[in-house]
């Protein structure tokens, strides 16, 4: 019997941070795309169906407590992942770069893309109705496989060549920066609410 091992792997942490944040974050959120003009104009003129702060606020954690609280969480869980991934930092340390809500409305889509200059992204749902689409990872090996056959549905993760996971209220994904993805549209007729971040070597 050969011995398998498994090259180059790439994590995707996953973790449950309970939803008692939640309401205030919801409310929190939806009252910062009501006021925030110019983070509408961006969304408008990029055709993103829907507001997200990306853009135009970068004092989330000032704005309001829950997001602030949110963060220390999160900065908690995002030193796990620098452990679990081996990062040699020497005397830096992985600190919060930039931090924004997405209100992503039916029909919203968020094409495949990746976090340049940053080490860490992630998302927390906050608010996630039935159908308003699932985030998609791609195998970031994708261009190199010229003659590759297609791969099993029911092949385990390590093999697939796209991973889809479905968002649940609470939920916290963390990733490498370098990794695609993108969110599928929302079919649902509430808005799907998650906020966004990256993280830095500093």
């Amino acid at each position: 019997m050969a011995a398998f091992d498994a090259l180059f792997v790439t994590p995707l942490a996953r973790a449950s941070l309970g939803r008692r944040l939640n309401p205030e974050l919801e409310a929190a959120a939806l009252l910062i795309a009501a006021e925030d003009r110019a983070g509408r104009r961006w969304a408008r003129a990029h055709g993103y169906k829907g507001y997200t702060s990306y853009a135009a606020l970068d004092d989330l954690p000032r704005r309001a407590p829950a997001f602030a609280e949110l963060a220390r969480k999160i900065d908690a869980r995002v030193a796990a992942f620098a452990v679990h991934a081996g990062f040699e930092m020497g005397r830096k340390r992985l600190k919060l770069d930039s931090l924004w809500v997405n209100v992503m409305r039916k029909g919203a889509v968020h094409a495949p893309h990746i976090h340049p200059h940053a080490v860490v992204s992630g998302t927390y749902y906050v608010t996630v109705p039935a159908g308003s689409g699932v985030i998609r990872f791609e195998d970031p090996r994708l261009p190199l496989m010229m003659a590759a056959p297609p791969r099993r549905k029911n092949t385990r993760l390590a093999n697939r060549l796209f991973v889809d996971i479905a968002p649940r209220p609470g939920l916290l994904l963390l990733w490498e920066s370098w990794l695609r993805h993108g969110v599928e549209e929302n079919a649902a007729r509430e808005p799907r609410i998650s906020v966004s971040f990256n993280y830095r070597l500093d």
